[in-house]
């Protein structure tokens, strides 16, 4: 019995080294592979219980445990879509071939870096075929709220490059001068006038046209001006009229006094807006609070637009896309602007090591996972997304030499006690030499009768 569990023992040793050696295989393997998680085996003993005076050798059992949570050293690269994890959590993604069926049925992986481009239909995908996923913008770069512990909000990552986009002005900021003498009883009474450009909601130009319209007193100086402001975008209709006095004191000379709304809009005399609808929408147009040296003023004797600022922008072309770290997947446009078009959020779940490994390095949730709840890249546990940059195999190769030298002593050293004991049963077995004989001979492969 004791023979014969030694032998069982040693047969389970190799057992187990060759399993510990599959891993070391293939760490080695994937020394090179981005973002691979090497693999450790662990050695169990197992007890059977022994008589009095004598010992049964169990022999060994292996479980075998992708370390999931050790993080390779991230490398700098030229692609401003490569996507590294920086900390805890994962980069949703899924197949392309899911996505080319598009029956609904999309499987939400996890990996913790890729090298993501355009493929011919616009998807953010691998040369592997995963495809990056991401909460979706509405147009004007917002991201609605999604359900953080389902992926039903997650959708694949689809960059149109022939994508046009502009942005409608909202507000306009006016600092002008306008000549003292217009408002003397000497003076003519000339209307000055003004035309800015503007952007409608389609990205067309339109203008906002400004009169200045002096109050001419018949003796001294009224000091005061009606401002009408007509968009072209409805044939130059009246959208404002306001009643502006400016003061003539020492001290605040030159300043406004007061703002009466006639029609068409109001006055914030806290912000030194006035509120006028276009035919867009609403817009905002700065004149300055009462009593500043901003915005309006009436000086000396020349009509003088200063300057005049704006939002808003007209259409323009796609020209790259960029991934902030906290997730942002912007659109960059040839005029200027960028805008949000999708949020990648980070997965996380409680027992990282728990996920189950499959190709590509990508991972799948399990029970022994926990359940994912995605959060905002560098919220909550996470880290954030770094781009330009890939993660490199975990795997330390000098380490894997090292064991690789352990397991083949520790392999050869289980064959020499198979090769013993084999030794020891031809012995306790042989005959008398005129009768047959079983022989072991020195490999434990083969068994020979003579």
């Amino acid at each position: 019995m004791t023979i014969s569990s030694s032998l069982n023992a040693s047969v389970a040793g190799l057992a187990a080294n060759a399993t510990r050696l599959a891993a070391i295989s293939d760490n080695i393997a994937n020394s090179a592979t981005y973002g691979y998680k090497r693999t450790i085996t662990d050695f169990h003993s197992m007890v059977i219980e022994s008589g009095a005076g004598t010992y049964s050798a169990g022999g060994v059992r292996t479980t075998n445990l992708r370390l999931i949570d050790q993080r390779g050293s991230l490398v700098s690269t030229s692609n401003a879509t490569d996507l590294a994890v920086r900390g805890r959590g994962m980069l949703p993604v899924t197949t392309a071939t899911a996505v080319e069926v598009a029956n609904g049925d999309i499987p939400l992986m996890l990996t913790t870096t890729g090298s993501f481009r355009t493929d011919d239909l616009g998807y953010l995908t691998t040369t592997s075929g995963l495809v990056l996923m991401g909460w979706p913008a509405i147009p004007d770069g917002t991201v609605p709220t999604y359900p953080r512990d389902t992926a039903d909000g997650l959708e694949p990552i689809r960059i149109n490059s022939n994508q046009f986009a502009g942005e409608a002005t909202t507000l306009m900021e006016l600092s002008v001068n306008l000549p003292a003498t217009s408002t003397d009883s000497a003076s003519t009474g000339e209307t000055e006038e003004l035309s800015v450009e503007y952007f409608d909601n389609l990205g067309k130009s339109e203008s906002l046209s400004v009169e200045f319209v002096p109050t001419v007193p018949a003796s001294g100086s009224s000091n005061t001006w009606t401002m009408i402001l007509r968009d072209s975008a409805q044939s130059g209709a009246v959208v404002g009229e306001f009643t502006l006095v400016f003061d003539d004191t020492r001290a605040a000379g030159g300043t406004l006094l007061s703002v009466t709304p006639i029609s068409g809009g109001t006055y914030d005399s806290a912000t030194g807006m006035i509120d006028i609808s276009v035919l867009g929408g609403p817009m905002a147009v700065g004149i300055g609070t009462l009593g500043s040296s901003t915005g309006l003023t009436q000086l000396s004797d020349a009509f003088a637009p200063v300057s005049i600022s704006k939002n808003g922008t007209p259409v323009g072309n796609m020209t790259s896309i960029s991934v902030d770290s906290n997730g942002y997947v912007r659109a960059s446009f040839d005029i200027g602007i960028n805008r949000v078009i999708y949020q990648i959020p980070l997965v996380n779940v409680s027992n990282v090591n728990g996920l189950e490994s499959l190709d590509y390095q990508t991972y799948r949730a399990t029970p022994e996972s926990g359940s994912f709840f995605l959060w905002d890249a560098g919220d909550g546990p996470t880290g954030d997304i770094v781009s330009f940059a890939r993660e490199e195999s975990a795997t330390d190769v000098a380490g894997e030499l090292t064991q690789l030298i352990q397991t083949q002593r520790a392999y050869s050293s289980n064959a020499k006690v198979i090769q013993t004991v084999a030794l020891s049963l031809a012995d306790e077995m042989c005959l008398p030499v005129e009768m047959s004989c079983w022989v072991f001979p020195r490999s434990p492969l083969m068994v020979l009768r003579v």
